[in-house]
Formats: C-alpha cells, sequence, structure tokens
C-alpha cells in the first residue's frame, strides 16, 4: 500500500556518476484492509535507498456517509500509521525487506467517535533484481512476499460503511511486486506496480485484492559532497476488488483511485529525510459512500 527509503552512500552532485542511486526497494505496507481506507500503498519506490532501518508516519482522511437519510458525505475517517521497516541486502541482486506497522485509527460515527489503535499486520518480502543496463540507465526489480496477521480483526468492524477500519485482515495476504526505474543525470522516472492477493480469515471474512500502480519523477535539486536533496512528483492509482462474506460477493466492497503526488527527499551521509502529499484526482470508493480525501508521508531512515 502510500512512498522513502535510504541509501547507504550519498551521490555526488550527478546522479548519473552513481550506480547506487535509484534502486528500488521495498513497499510503504500501511495495510489495515478493505476497500481503500487504510491501505494506501504509495508504492515501491524511492530515490535514495539502498539498505537501511527507519520510522515512516502516514496519514490518510476519507469522508464517508454513515447516515442513510443523508446523501452528503459527512463522517470523517482517519488513518494513521506509524511504521518501522528495514530492507537488508543478502547478495549483490537479493534483499530482504521487513515491516511492521502500529495503527491509531479515528471515526466519526452517529453515536460518537470511534477510536482503535494496536499492532497491524507484519510483511516481508524478498526483492530481486531482474536486469540492469550496463550504463547503469535502467533496471527492472521484483519481488514476492507474505503479510502476517498480527493485527485484530474486528467484526464489529465491518457495520460501517468501510469495513477497512481495522487493525488488520485477519488473514494470510500474498504480494506481488514488479518496479522499473530509468535514470539518466540529475532526472529519474520510477514505474511500480503491487498486487495483493487477499485470503478468507477465521471469521468467514475475506477483503478484496488490491492492484497497485504508479508513475513518479524525480529531479536532483541541489547535491554536494555528502548532501543531497530531490524534489519528486507523480501519480498514483489503486483498484479493490469486492469483498467477500461466506464466499458472497458484498454491495459497495469495490473501488478505485487515482491520487496525483508531490514531495522530496533528502539525504546526509547516512541519514535520510522525506516527505510526500497526496491528494484525489479521481476516488471511487464503496459505491460513493466513501470518498479520498488526502494523505501525507514522513519517513525518517538510516543506512545501514
Amino acid at each position: 500500500m502510500v512512498c522513502c527509503l535510504i541509501q547507504a552512500e550519498i551521490p555526488g552532485d550527478s546522479l548519473l556518476m552513481v550506480p547506487k542511486l535509484f534502486k528500488t526497494t521495498a513497499p510503504d505496507d500501511c495495510d489495515a484492509c478493505g476497500c481503500a481506507a487504510g491501505n494506501g500503498s504509495s508504492g515501491f519506490e524511492s530515490l535514495l535507498n539502498p539498505q537501511f532501518v527507519g520510522l515512516k508516519y502516514f496519514a490518510q482522511h476519507y469522508k464517508a456517509k454513515e447516515n442513510l437519510f443523508v446523501n452528503d458525505l459527512t463522517q470523517d475517517q482517519y488513518f494513521n500509521t506509524l511504521q518501522l521497516w528495514a530492507k537488508i541486502p543478502v547478495t549483490e541482486k537479493l534483499g530482504v525487506y521487513a515491516s511492521l506497522p502500529f495503527h491509531f485509527h479515528e471515526k466519526q460515527t452517529l453515536q460518537g467517535n470511534v477510536r482503535i489503535s494496536g499492532l497491524g499486520d507484519a510483511s516481508l518480502l524478498g526483492i530481486y533484481r531482474l536486469l540492469k543496463s550496463g550504463d547503469n540507465m535502467h533496471q527492472l526489480n521484483g519481488g514476492a512476499g507474505i503479510k502476517i496477521p498480527i493485527g485484530k480483526f474486528n467484526e464489529k468492524g465491518l457495520s460501517g460503511v468501510n469495513p477497512g477500519f481495522q487493525l488488520g485482515t485477519g488473514s494470510w495476504d500474498y504480494l506481488l511486486v514488479l518496479n522499473y526505474t530509468f535514470r539518466k543525470d540529475k532526472t529519474a522516472i520510477l514505474l511500480n506496480t503491487d498486487y495483493t492477493v487477499k485470503t478468507e480469515n477465521r471469521k468467514h471474512y475475506r477483503f478484496g485484492s488490491q492492484w497497485n500502480y504508479s508513475a513518479t519523477g524525480f529531479y536532483q535539486i541541489s547535491g554536494n559532497g555528502n548532501i543531497i536533496f530531490s524534489g519528486k512528483a507523480g501519480m498514483q492509482g489503486e483498484v479493490y476488488g469486492g469483498n467477500r462474506q461466506f464466499g458472497e460477493i458484498l454491495p459497495d466492497t469495490s473501488g478505485s483511485a487515482l491520487y496525483g503526488k508531490i514531495g522530496f527527499e533528502a539525504a546526509f551521509k547516512k541519514i535520510s529525510l522525506g516527505s510526500e502529499m497526496m491528494l484525489p484526482v479521481y476516488s471511487g470508493l464503496a459505491g460513493g459512500n466513501l470518498e479520498a480525501k488526502s494523505r501525507f508521508s514522513l519517513f525518517l531512515n538510516i543506512g545501514i
């Protein structure tokens, strides 16, 4: 699901001079469940990376129609995640990505505000470099992994417009990712796609599988010795399948959304800092009963 990573060695003032720059790595795994809300993936991308441990904050805002007698989307829903993540190299071509999120969510209802907090589902993936051109301008990475159901799944959370108001899916889910990087001089383009296959949990509930895709452009604004600063902008889309309960597809649980995004990444020696703002271009979630409003992320990573 929503950005992003660190680089162990910071480049000089020319991106083309540094072969390690623009290696794409691991996902932004702020996963709750269901149709969009809480499931924001910012893609599998970064400008500064290749191995790191870090901490990331990810916030999402939605409007929901909780009152059946009112046509307006009046109820605010806020999804907040603090995520511990890392990418550890195994070989020159293979890396292992792991993340553990802590969620603290809040939504408005007719009965008052509802809050939940706790650990979310952990993720573990292997990322393998499939292709790299001799001039380092092109690189293709692929990966696969699992999402481990650590987060609590509560059946009471299914009663609202957004059944994704959860700490976890309650199911073992499977992840596939593919990303491509093109870089030249001070410019780079990252194309990313990932797919999450969600399975049925013990309560016989299955959240819809999810496809994410994104295109992001980077430009190095400044760079001198151990310091580099780059801006980024792009688009990101998400498509959600319908949820199922006891094998039956539930109405108004599928949907899609498209976001525009802008942000920056900066690094000094082994410390990397970045932020990203996302606003919806299109929001078609939960049969029109849920609307994406905004997303914001901030990360701090340390190279290893």
